[in-house]
């Protein structure tokens, strides 16, 4: 059998729950949901880090940023090194079997090295689109920040269409050849500013947004950090008329995202590729977006910034299916893809493929729990591991007071468990259980014997339980 092709789509900053797939928000995403329903949908898909460098670091080699020593963006905060083409890639190795490898949009990845070092033949970077956009409108500035505004620009210019278009190019230019292909396209959005452009930024207003439900967060028994973002940010004093706004573009900047999806869908169909392609859609990571009254996705490690979508259909098989095991979507998709390809899967690799499930079976051995981590950006380094399982989250917070949450009965997370003597020994379960997670895939972090000691000996001291808790 030939190998597939392969089209993924990775966008940034997306929240689980805003995929209308999802049934928790009012977005519209009518393409998504209806590749949804032909795809496997992954309903607990879980990002290893929310942070854009190091989660596509670890997505183009399939290990987590902290045994790569990628801990956060390269571009903000503390120097660090990036990958080069001397770490081993998935993409690497598809090239060299043959595929003809098309990058388009987003990189963040290597200040130095681009796609073309790992792989990739073809690479239309987001410069290129500023190099357009300047070009034809030299004039044009945004004035509100990362607040976001409407977007002037006719939706064909605007940067979710142009560099779409230049991915339905690639299709159409590989569709000529009898060479496996693979097209990865990467936005930017819905990252903020959201910038949404008509018709989309019509489609919803302040009014028509509901308010998140963790929204009445007080930060009772919660790290200072948390706190302190909003004062960082200056919006300490934001109500949820001031955050409807910038809700409804991010809503706004989803519905775009996602006709530029369908519109890449339908060129896939057009160029006759459709039945023999594998086609990915995830997100690197989610967005507070206002959830817990925060902004962008710093210091917390929130259901809202580590749950992402995940949606893959395979060749021949629209009849769609829900998976609701626990996966990693940077992590598991590398040997997914190899294996899709009958291409060899290396050892070492902090994921596992997929491919099971996307073939109409089950995992013999579903995962009981997933790790995202966290470890500081711009402003300041602050270590933080996340043990998630089904019905409890705990996160350890090396230099503040952990959290730990009752999903069953808190699943916005607002009531910290930690400080409570009745779950001492649930806590102590669930850092034991972290800590050997942890040493499993090179976190050199617990090898520190003082940080070991605050996991496995209880040399912790837990959040000063205050008066004023957030309700259940």
């Amino acid at each position: 059998m030939a190998p597939p092709n392969i089209l993924l789509v990775v966008v940034d900053q997306l929240r689980f729950d805003c995929v209308g797939f999802a049934e928790r928000y009012p977005v519209r995403t009518p393409h998504i949901d209806r590749f949804a329903s032909e795809g496997t949908w992954f309903s607990s898909a879980y990002t290893p880090i929310p942070t854009c460098c190091p989660a596509r670091q670890s997505f183009l080699t399939g290990k987590r940023a902290e045994s790569l020593g990628t801990l956060w963006n390269y571009d903000l905060g503390p120097k660090i090194p990036a990958i080069d083409p001397s770490h081993w890639s998935w993409t690497q190795a598809f090239a060299d079997a043959g595929y003809a490898m098309s990058y388009v949009g987003k990189w963040h990845v290597s200040p130095r090295h681009d796609p073309r070092s790992f792989g990739f033949a073809t690479y239309v970077s987001e410069s290129d689109y500023e190099s357009f956009r300047q070009g034809r409108y030299p004039d044009l500035e945004y004035r509100n920040g990362y607040f976001g505004e409407d977007d002037p620009l006719p939706l064909e210019d605007t940067r979710t269409h142009w560099l779409a278009g230049r991915s339905m190019d690639e299709i159409r230019r590989h569709a000529k050849s009898k060479q496996p292909w693979l097209v990865r396209l990467d936005l930017s959005e819905p990252h903020l500013p959201c910038q949404p452009a008509k018709p989309f930024s019509d489609l919803f207003g302040p009014g028509d947004v509901p308010q998140w439900t963790s929204f009445r967060e007080t930060f009772a028994d919660k790290p200072y950090i948390q706190r302190q973002q909003l004062v960082t940010w200056r919006i300490e004093d934001y109500e949820w008329a001031d955050w409807a706004p910038i809700v409804a573009r991010y809503y706004n900047t989803i519905a775009q995202v996602d006709d530029a999806f369908g519109r890449l869908l339908s060129v896939l169909e057009e160029s006759g590729a459709g039945e023999d392609t594998v086609v990915i859609f995830t997100s690197d990571h989610g967005d507070m977006c206002g959830g817990h009254r925060m902004i962008d996705k710093h210091y917390v490690l929130y259901d809202d910034v580590v749950h992402v979508p995940l949606i893959v259909r395979m060749p021949g098989r629209r009849n769609g299916n829900r998976c609701d095991d626990f996966v990693y979507n940077m992590l598991d998709l590398p040997p997914t893809l190899l294996e899709a390809a009958g291409l060899e899967v290396p050892d070492g690799l902090h994921g596992r493929s997929l491919m099971p499930v996307l073939r109409g079976g089950t995992d013999a051995a579903p995962r009981q729990s997933v790790i995202a981590t966290y470890n500081g950006q711009q402003f300041g380094l602050y270590s933080q591991r996340m043990l998630r399982q089904r019905d409890w989250k705990y996160i350890w917070n090396a230099t503040d007071v952990d959290e730990l949450y009752d999903l069953r009965h808190d699943p916005d997370e607002l009531v910290n468990l930690a400080g409570r003597q009745a779950q001492a020994s649930r806590l102590a379960e669930m850092r034991r259980t972290l800590y050997e997670e942890l040493i499993a895939c090179d976190d050199s972090l617990v090898a520190n014997q003082w940080l070991k000691d605050q996991l496995l000996n209880s040399r912790k001291i837990g959040p000063i339980t205050t008066a004023r808790s957030n309700s259940p």
